[in-house]
């Protein structure tokens, strides 16, 4: 529940340092679980080889499985922990807690186990030769066997985070990528294990995180703790749990099936080599992207609370401002994946016919990345204001409307170059969309003075 500090903050205090203060806390807990990739595919590259990457990006569509489940539990179960907390239904918060808790790990042990029974077949659908197959095979047989593990960490991290623990849950993310880092240079670099080292590291970093989750949860002094009275299976609660996280498992679902489509046409066009480079090029994208999804999250609490209370002209000026910074961060990363790609490409393998490969898709498949900033902010902002139809809506047009078609029609008269042309192109189209959206909607807000820009002092204190 909101003290008085917290609304008069919301409501009076500077915009741009409010959004620098909501924002950098989110901003490195995204950055923190991209690394991870980045590390895995640096190590994995410079030491076991282009074709290892090729085998971990195979294994994409699996962990957006993964990651969808987890997000569906955790989402769900945060919003709603949230919400009785704020009521003072204190009993009912726990109660979902222990069901999220329950309901973590029956979801995760169930994909564990169709993953291991049909590992290969799932591999080979989604893009894997018989080259890259047993390092794919490697890999996702150690992260499946850690999967109810780490996907409950990720889930009872969101609830830590939503129960009044921000800066904990940060801190957590933080701690299991440093356990990360430091195993898989261990693992991977000194002790020469390979790809099978990065599952590990990466799957015994998660388990960390979870151990400190659970200390927290079991802790009577956390504002939400385990109790056994809770833990009864509900069927209301997880009905509940599973309706409100519909919404982001949807996407990352939508996400595994643009990717696994990536590698299909991949495979058929540019061959083991080709998928390795998306996936070098995919990794080094989401980088940027999350770092403007962290500030969109810091945005959220200050439009959502304004909107609320009426306020829209601040809620404006909070939107105008985000997106021009979301827009100069992914500018920023268009000119570095524009004009220094090779040095990109260096830093994860040293294979000529990878890193060409890698430099070529780069500079296509990045042609209009600047205007990624605006679709994500405007994407999240509609779910601020309490329209989440429309921000699923805006990020579906870019993965469903656009770009599955001209995935499956560009390559057809292009080639490899039409698979790296299909995401700019969806990108404009996608972009065009929101601006229409926005402006539709803009215009049927009740402002006194509607906002052209943001005013000069907020930018400058930002």
């Amino acid at each position: 529940m909101r003290n008085a500090k917290v609304d008069t903050e919301l409501e009076q205090k500077n915009l741009a340092k409010l959004l620098w203060q909501y924002s950098m806390p989110a901003i490195i807990a995204t950055v923190a679980t991209s690394v991870y990739n980045i590390v895995d595919r640096i190590f994995i590259g410079q030491i076991v080889g282009p074709l290892a990457i090729s085998g971990l990006t195979v294994t994409l569509p699996l962990m957006s499985v993964a990651t969808a489940f987890g997000t569906l539990v955790g989402s769900g179960a945060a919003s709603i922990t949230s919400i009785r907390m704020g009521e003072k239904r204190h009993d009912d918060a726990l109660r979902t807690l222990a069901n999220a808790l329950m309901l973590n790990v029956l979801i995760g042990m169930a994909i564990s186990a169709i993953g291991l029974l049909f590992l290969d077949e799932i591999l080979m659908l989604f893009g894997a030769s018989e080259l890259t197959l047993p390092y794919a095979r490697t890999f996702m047989r150690i992260i499946f066997i850690g999967n109810p593990l780490s996907q409950l960490f990720f889930s009872l991290n969101t609830i830590m985070r939503a129960s009044g623990y921000p800066a904990k849950a940060m801190w957590t993310v933080l701690l299991t990528m440093s356990v990360n880092l430091v195993l898989v240079v261990l693992l991977v670099y000194y002790m020469h294990i390979g790809i099978a080292g990065a599952a590990w590291a990466t799957v015994i970093g998660q388990v960390v995180g979870l151990v400190v989750v659970l200390v927290h949860f079991c802790n009577r002094n956390s504002h939400l703790h385990f109790k056994l009275f809770a833990f009864r299976p509900q069927w209301n609660i997880v009905e509940r749990i599973l309706a409100i996280g519909m919404s982001p498992f949807i996407l990352h679902a939508c996400s595994c099936i643009v990717v696994a489509l990536f590698n299909w046409q991949l495979k058929d066009y540019g061959g083991d080599y080709a998928i390795g480079a998306y996936g070098v090029i995919n990794t080094v994208v989401n980088f940027v992207t999350v770092v403007v999804l962290g500030l969109s999250q810091g945005m959220q609490p200050i439009v959502g609370y304004n909107f609320g209370a009426g306020n829209l002209n601040r809620v404006m000026r909070t939107l105008w401002m985000t997106i021009l910074v979301g827009t100069f961060i992914t500018f920023i990363g268009f000119l570095c994946m524009t004009f220094m790609p090779r040095l990109i490409a260096r830093c994860f393998t040293t294979d000529e016919v990878l890193s060409s490969l890698i430099v070529s898709g780069m500079r296509l498949y990045t042609i209009m990345f600047s205007f990624i900033g605006f679709q994500v902010v405007v994407s999240n902002f509609f779910q601020s204001i309490g329209m989440p139809r429309i921000s699923i809506f805006l990020s579906l047009s870019r993965q469903i409307v656009f770009l599955m078609p001209l995935l499956l029609v560009l390559p057809q008269k292009y080639g490899l170059t039409g698979i790296w042309c299909s995401m700019p192109v969806a990108d404009f189209l996608a972009t065009v969309v929101a601006m229409v959206v926005l402006r539709y909607y803009y215009n049927k807000l009740p402002l006194e003075n509607k906002l052209k820009e943001v005013p000069y002092e907020d930018i400058t204190a930002y």
